[in-house]
């Protein structure tokens, strides 16, 4: 089946090429995702020899010591910049196999079939290789989808990708065909100062409208947009904008890894783990 069109390739690369030379201005969503795949990277003792670093960005992911990475990224201008290949990340140009452990962070939120990419990788990774991933998820930017419908209220216009929950993501991976599966979610608030600063900072981040179908957005909506947004300021004149952060964890399935117990091969009942102890005398 072939999937929906949702993502305009063409605009996906071109807004990360016009984003490349002014990144670390805007990059706070992706440092916060790499510290949280550090952290559960850290928690793993294995070693790990060939790393692939998937919509690599400026190549800020830290590699393990000892390790050789490969870094891909859709836009030409990342890609160059990270010493790494251009390709969209359902187009992997890798062998299956290749690596044991796949890393992403800020990219499959934009990705028309993520089913069959979390799939993709699953088979480059070798037996028992790791996954770890992160993206923005469902609730997040709930402050601009409000100031956007209150300025576009007679005619409601897409102009924010579908997102998904974190529950969605825990079963996609299970789908994929990943082993110990994790899906957890961490919420990160910024406080702006005005509508511009935060369109600034989606554009910087080459996360503006990408939907196949977009329509521009007129000034007059525009300008109620960004007073609706105003109006949401605390007393400090700031408004606060929500970003929910989804981390994802899977193993490429492996013969030594623990599988949970056969159903029926318990040894004591529930009704009986739940009976209330007799009190001591």
């Amino acid at each position: 089946m072939t999937p929906t069109t949702i993502f305009d390739r063409s605009a996906r690369r071109h807004r990360r090429d016009r984003a490349q030379p002014d990144y670390a201005a805007h990059d706070f969503l992706r440092a916060a995702m790499l510290d949280g795949l550090a952290e559960r990277l850290d928690a793993v003792t294995r070693p790990f020899r060939d790393v692939l670093d998937l919509g690599c960005f400026d190549g800020g992911f830290p590699v393990p010591p000892g390790a050789h990475v490969a870094r891909l990224d859709p836009g030409f201008a990342f890609a160059r910049a990270a010493a790494g290949v251009q390709a969209d990340e359902d187009r992997l140009p890798f062998a299956d196999r290749s690596f044991d452990l796949v890393v992403s962070a800020g990219v499959l939120d934009q990705i028309d079939d993520l089913p069959g990419v979390l799939t993709l990788i699953r088979r480059v990774l070798r037996p028992d290789g790791l996954f770890l991933g992160a993206f923005v998820g469902g609730g997040s930017l709930p402050r601009l989808r409000a100031a956007l419908r209150i300025a576009e209220a007679e005619r409601p216009v897409a102009r924010l990708h579908p997102q998904v929950d974190v529950r969605s993501a825990g079963d996609l991976l299970m789908r994929a065909g990943f082993t110990l599966p994790v899906a957890d979610i961490e919420t990160l608030e910024v406080r702006y100062r005005d509508f511009g600063r935060l369109l600034g900072d989606l554009r910087g981040m080459a996360a503006s409208n990408l939907l196949a179908e977009r329509r521009p957005i007129g000034r007059t909506a525009l300008a109620s947009a960004a007073a609706a947004f105003a109006d949401m300021a605390d007393e400090d004149g700031r408004t606060s904008e929500q970003f929910s952060l989804i981390f994802l964890t899977g193993w490429a399935p492996d013969p030594s890894q623990p599988v949970p117990a056969k159903r029926g091969s318990a040894t004591a009942s529930l009704a009986d783990a739940l009976k209330a102890k007799p009190s001591a005398e």
